[in-house]
């Protein structure tokens, strides 16, 4: 008995490990990003001003601070209060991508990828679908990485909510995640 206790213990603390190093993966990006102008660059697009939607195709690059989301194709809707909402797709075989700089330190950023991304600017929310992956970086090195078919990032909460299917529910027989966390410490003798 003693030794299943022991078992269980050890369990709940490396259960709890991986909540807290997943909780991480959510640290808060770059606030001054919110506030900068977005610059788009693409091939082509129609632009509805009165509506305030943007579609744009071609080697999208919406760039916004530290903030960089690239696809083939976006759709960005503003708000009448200047909020954006953004959905990148990616062409058959390609993925959507962004990467933004996190407070906390000079060289920390998040980076992820997905065939559909969606970034919401009020809610400080990202959502990716379809091998959907989530990378967190310091000082170039990984420091942990999320790889499910849906993520869903809030930044404000500092949470991430991971599912096995793209439609962002969890369903029987559906796809698996996969969470990798790095040492947070250097092998004993390494001089570090």
């Amino acid at each position: 008995m003693r030794v299943n206790l022991g078992f269980r213990s050890i369990m709940k603390k490396i259960f709890a490990a991986a909540v807290l190093s997943l909780l991480s993966l959510t640290a808060f990006a770059e606030r001054a990003d919110s506030l900068k102008e977005a610059v788009i660059s693409f091939d082509s697009g129609d632009l509805n001003e009165v509506a305030g939607v943007r579609i744009v195709h071609g080697n999208v690059v919406l760039t916004r601070g530290t903030l960089e989301l690239k696809s083939d194709r976006a759709v960005i809707k503003e708000s009448p209060e200047g909020y954006m909402s953004v959905t990148l797709t990616a062409l058959p075989g390609k993925v959507a991508t962004f990467r933004q700089k996190r407070d906390g330190g000079p060289d920390l950023w998040i980076e992820g990828q997905a065939e559909r991304i969606e970034y919401e600017d009020r809610a400080e929310l990202v959502r990716l679908y379809t091998n959907a992956v989530v990378t967190e970086l310091e000082n170039k090195r990984m420091t942990n990485q999320i790889k499910a078919p849906f993520i869903a990032y809030d930044n404000r909460k500092e949470v991430a909510t991971v599912r096995n299917d793209a439609s962002g529910e969890s369903k029987v027989g559906g796809g698996r995640g996969t969470l990798i966390l790095a040492p947070k410490r250097a092998p004993a003798g390494s001089g570090q």
